[in-house]
């Protein structure tokens, strides 16, 4: 049985694996994090899954990462440089946490994966379920109580803020459901403000949308479009 002990000890490695002398100074080697992963893939569904694949898709991760720091840096006057972000952003950690769970979501490696997500949430209060989608160049300011969903599919240059919601409409027979689209999609150049909520596998908001605070979405919204709250229901306008 893996506990959490071992994956919290995993995370701190591949983080210093990744940004070495970022958050302390233990050196961690190739073959010290192919040892980790080999005792913690024996104890899983995917115990013959080749180490050095994993090793290859941490370089992937990587340039993935760097994308989101440049998202970061450009959307946050705040931000004085790289290392801060990497060191002290949660919506960062909370991103590379993902990226990492992603992989061996995908790889349909049991338990790990969330194991990991939970740990990122319970550190940074932001909730991204390993299943979901993430483009490149993803953004999340503040990130205090945002939830992404399992089937959420989110495109590239997103970006969203504290108490926002991408999750599923509440529904009988939920077990039924298990696999299928049951979160949002959403395009490519899109801000969600804090507190909104976006729900249902059939919502897709479109590119270049921008979606104001506190609006609660069940239905699509078209590209090019503004979205706020107005005499408590929500308003579209075009942005053209």
């Amino acid at each position: 049985m893996i506990t959490r002990k071992e994956i919290e000890r995993l995370i701190s490695d591949l983080k210093n694996y990744m940004y070495p002398n970022y958050f302390d100074n233990k050196q961690i080697s190739k073959s010290y994090i192919k040892k980790e992963l080999n005792t913690i893939f024996k104890k899983t569904n995917i115990q013959d899954y080749p180490e050095d694949d994993f090793l290859n898709e941490l370089e992937n991760i990587k340039k993935e990462l760097e994308k989101d720091i440049e998202a970061f840096y450009e959307g946050d006057p705040a931000s004085t440089s790289k290392e801060e972000i990497i060191i002290t952003y949660p919506g960062f950690l909370a991103i590379m946490i993902y990226r990492i769970a992603h992989v061996l979501y995908k790889i349909k490696m049991a338990i790990v994966p969330r194991m990991m997500t939970e740990i990122a949430h319970s550190k940074t209060g932001i909730d991204i379920h390993p299943g979901a989608t993430i483009g490149s160049y993803f953004f999340i300011d503040h990130g205090t109580g945002v939830v992404i969903g399992e089937t959420c599919e989110i495109g590239c240059h997103v970006r969203i803020y504290q108490g926002v919601t991408l999750g599923a409409l509440s529904l009988e027979n939920a077990r039924s459901l298990a696999g299928k689209k049951r979160h949002p999609t959403i395009k490519n150049n899109v801000i969600i403000y804090a507190g909104a909520s976006i729900l249902g596998g059939d919502t897709v908001i479109g590119n270049n949308v921008t979606i104001g605070s506190n609006v609660f979405i069940t239905s699509s919204i078209d590209d090019n479009c503004i979205v706020k709250l107005d005499n408590k229901n929500y308003k579209i306008t075009s942005k053209q």
